[in-house]
């Protein structure tokens, strides 16, 4: 299947005509899969608000009745990926990287936008980091973790292009660059569980990025999301999942991984002790609130952390370095991040990110 344009104008009008969702909705009672234009059609007119709120919420509650198919997850991000508000960036999407996961980390520290910061440091004028986000059920997520930090989240869409410029990294905060999701809030909130947006929120990077660390909250969704991404025009990206959980490259457990590599994918298992790094235990990952984790954040960056918090954050700065061809292997990915922690690289990306992202207005 054929690459799609990462963000911007597309081939679906501002106005499309409604789809019949009668026959969407039968399939899926019947337990049938939908095609990629099938699930096209019904999230556009979802997301182009021409749907009922009864509508969304019944066609959100079938899907969620099983894992969804990769047409599925592909149909649903390019209608995603036409409506968001894109980064105005002049850098190639093949050198831009995005580490957002699903979420789902049990109180532990922001792992994905440590690791942004310092794979962004690791790979100074050959990759940058377009971080998406947004805050989190705990109080501690990438958006409230890097407001406490200094940075200004609500940094407008020129100010976030100039930070990938100039710092090598920004955050895209999501309640910024979706304002089409609007139509849909309702019925989510009313059902109250996960939906298929939660997944779709990695896959509609605003910087149009090609290469990714994506973490999910259930094994169920590494392959359909690694083919999703390889159908969507990925160019190399890391789906992750531990064994205990966690939507993180993670030291408490093996990793099971799929590998998105150009047309092919395939998976591994990875086990920390494999790269010569200790086991840890959840209760060392963890942190108490918002501060603790901003601490902890600034500890790792500062170099003033040589604990499993660090290397967890180095593991993970690692998988962003492979999906951004900047290392060839774990241990090289290690090395490299590691180095930008001992050299203060990536102290100095992120005070470069908090002085750029206060600069200009906010979005």
């Amino acid at each position: 299947m054929s690459a799609i344009p990462q963000h911007g104008p597309s081939e679906f009008p501002r106005q499309p005509a409604r789809a019949d969702l009668t026959p969407i909705f039968e399939r899926l009672l019947r337990g049938q899969s939908l095609s990629a234009a099938d699930t096209t059609a019904a999230f556009e007119t979802m997301i182009s608000g021409q749907a009922h709120e009864a509508e969304i919420g019944a066609f959100l509650a079938l899907l969620a009745t099983r894992t969804p198919t990769p047409e599925e997850l592909l149909g649903a991000a390019r209608v995603m990926r036409a409506h968001v508000d894109a980064v105005p960036t002049a850098i190639d999407p093949d050198r831009l990287i995005d580490t957002a996961g699903t979420g789902g980390a049990p109180k532990t520290f922001n792992v994905s936008t440590v690791a942004a910061v310092i794979a962004a440091a690791a790979g100074e004028r050959t990759i940058a980091v377009a971080k998406h986000g947004n805050r989190s059920r705990t109080g501690r997520g990438s958006a409230e973790v890097l407001k406490e930090l200094g940075v200004n989240v609500d940094a407008d869409r020129p100010t976030q292009a100039r930070c990938l410029d100039e710092a090598g990294v920004c955050f895209c905060f999501a309640i910024h660059h979706h304002p089409a999701t609007r139509h849909v809030i309702g019925a989510r909130k009313a059902l109250g569980f996960a939906t298929l947006f939660n997944l779709l929120g990695p896959l509609t990077n605003p910087a149009g990025a090609r290469r990714q660390v994506m973490g999910v909250y259930a094994d169920r969704f590494v392959l359909p999301i690694a083919h999703a991404l390889r159908d969507l025009g990925a160019t190399r990206a890391l789906v992750v999942h531990s064994r205990d959980g966690l939507d993180e490259v993670t030291l408490t457990a093996p990793t099971r991984i799929a590998h998105v590599d150009g047309g092919r994918v395939w998976e591994e298992e990875l086990d920390p002790a494999m790269l010569g790094l200790h086991r840890s235990t959840f209760a060392d990952l963890q942190v108490r609130d918002v501060r603790d984790a901003a601490s902890a954040f600034r500890a790792i960056v500062e170099g003033r952390d040589a604990g499993p918090r660090r290397d967890m954050a180095l593991l993970n700065a690692a998988a962003t370095l492979m999906a951004g061809g900047v290392a060839d292997t774990w241990r090289e990915g290690l090395r490299l991040a590691r180095q930008a922690l001992e050299n203060g690289a990536a102290r100095n990306v992120l005070e470069r990110l908090v002085a750029i992202s206060s600069t200009t207005g906010s979005a």
